[in-house]
């Protein structure tokens, strides 16, 4: 697998197994709500700060969720977004194998990025999470409209970098879509929605010369025999083999219909019968068209707390909404370690 070097990367590596453990020291006068809820907002360096919570929470956190800084050249109040290159490679290395520690078994971190440094970040998340592990890269469209920008190219997305402890189907869920069921019109007396589907081939491929194999009879209730044979006259093919006719047959989904013969008469048309899944669920999307832009979201929070200034590079809620929603549970625990980037 490749690896990436840069000038401080044999110091580097050794950072995190390097940083004290510090003692977290709470103040009650900076505290709101339950003090028994376990959240904790802490306030200092991350890296000590990812030290300091390992030896309660290794192992346990489901969702990591971070900003970290895109080093894009530009000055922020709040940290120095201006690093370079080796110095973000740096600072970045160390907190990733802190997270990695405090990921639980079925645990995914998702990791905001840009251009600047997000081909750079895969290369070092790979490694230090493991390159199967690397569940997908979301994108997120950031800008909605036109700038006065002179470049003649204007990036307007970001990436979501996505890694799981885990294969990704024992981490996730694919989400509900109750839609899905339209495609089963038929419904039995217990609710159960089906639908019923050729077992002729029809299409690309659905010749008798491309799968001869695929050409015998089948026996329909009156013992008629019958054949796969195209609208037009020509041989077809079945969908299935023939054990995979038996297995039809032995599960009573080998549905048998009288249809037009064309002729003014009818004759037996096999269908397969599929049942529609008790929970239907579509794959998560990875380009997040439906979540607000950067502009959006400013305006959002402008709403919510109309007397604070927005951040500049303020994330929506729903791109987080939409992290958790995907990675999360009732009662699961959650970390982010950049917080306010």
């Amino acid at each position: 697998m490749p690896t990436l070097s840069w000038l401080t990367r044999d110091q580097d590596l050794k950072t995190a197994g390097r940083a004290p453990y510090r003692l977290l020291t709470e103040d009650p006068s900076l505290g709101y709500g339950d003090p028994d809820t376990g959240n904790m907002l802490i306030q200092g360096d991350n890296l000590e700060a990812l030290k300091a919570l390992l030896p309660f929470y290794a192992g346990r956190v489901k969702c990591i969720y971070i900003d970290p800084p895109y080093n894009t050249r530009s000055a922020f109040e709040h940290y120095d977004d201006n690093l370079e290159h080796s110095r973000w490679l740096a600072m970045m290395w160390p907190r990733l194998e802190l997270l990695r520690e405090l990921l639980s078994e079925d645990g995914s971190i998702w990791v905001s990025i840009d251009d600047n440094e997000g081909h750079y970040l895969k290369v070092i998340m790979d490694e230090v999470f493991g390159r199967s592990r690397s569940y997908a890269t979301f994108i997120w469209r950031k800008v909605d409209s036109p700038n006065d920008n002179t470049s003649p190219v204007n990036p307007d997305h970001e990436f979501l970098l996505c890694y799981t402890n885990k294969p990704v189907k024992e981490v996730f869920s694919a989400k509900p879509d109750p839609s899905i069921l339209d495609a089963y019109p038929g419904e039995l007396d217990d609710g159960t929605r089906y639908r019923d589907r050729l077992v002729r081939k029809n299409g690309k491929a659905s010749l008798r010369s491309d799968r001869p194999s695929m050409w015998f009879e089948l026996v329909a209730p009156d013992g008629e025999k019958v054949y796969p044979i195209h609208d037009d006259g020509r041989e077809g093919r079945w969908a299935f083999g023939e054990d995979g006719v038996e297995g039809l047959i032995q599960s009573k989904r080998l549905i048998w219909k009288k249809r037009p013969d064309g002729f003014g008469g009818e004759k037996w048309v096999p269908y397969s019968r599929e049942f529609a899944p008790p929970t239907p669920r579509r794959p998560h999307q990875t380009i997040l068209l439906d979540v607000l832009t950067s502009r959006q979201a400013k305006a959002h929070a402008r709403e919510l707390l109309p007397e604070t200034e927005a951040f500049d590079t303020i994330k929506p809620e729903q791109l987080v909404e939409r992290v958790l929603s995907i990675a999360t549970n009732p009662g699961d625990l959650i970390l982010d370690s950049f917080l306010g980037s």
